[in-house]
């Protein structure tokens, strides 16, 4: 596969460099220059197992609702296996987390 990249499982992480774009924004009709972490979403690290607690997934929400998620940069891998009505944007990345840090946030996620 064409730029695949190595990644390796770590104390129920996933290792990887991941790069950001610093020019990446957001216009959701707000001049914002800033976002703030409201919360954690689901367990920490070291509640899920993780011996150091450090470069592991994790999902925030957001003072404007949104959520935030760390996750293994997956996008190069991933983007052309997107169904046919799924769209990126240029500055959009594809991640992954693990299922337990998912399935363990899902109590703290309100319903509609």
């Amino acid at each position: 596969m064409k730029n695949a990249r190595r990644i390796s499982l770590s104390h129920n992480c996933l290792a990887t460099d991941v790069s950001w774009a610093p020019n990446c924004h957001f216009d959701h009709g707000k001049d914002r220059t800033t976002l703030k972490i409201v919360r954690r979403v689901g367990a920490s690290p070291v509640e899920r197992g993780s011996v150091g607690g450090q470069a592991c997934p994790d999902i925030f929400e957001l003072d404007d609702g949104r959520f935030a998620v760390i996750g293994t940069d997956t996008t190069d891998l991933l983007d052309g296996s997107l169904p046919a009505d799924a769209s990126r944007g240029g500055h959009e990345r594809i991640v992954v987390i693990t299922r337990d840090t998912l399935l363990r946030a899902k109590a703290d996620i309100p319903d509609l």
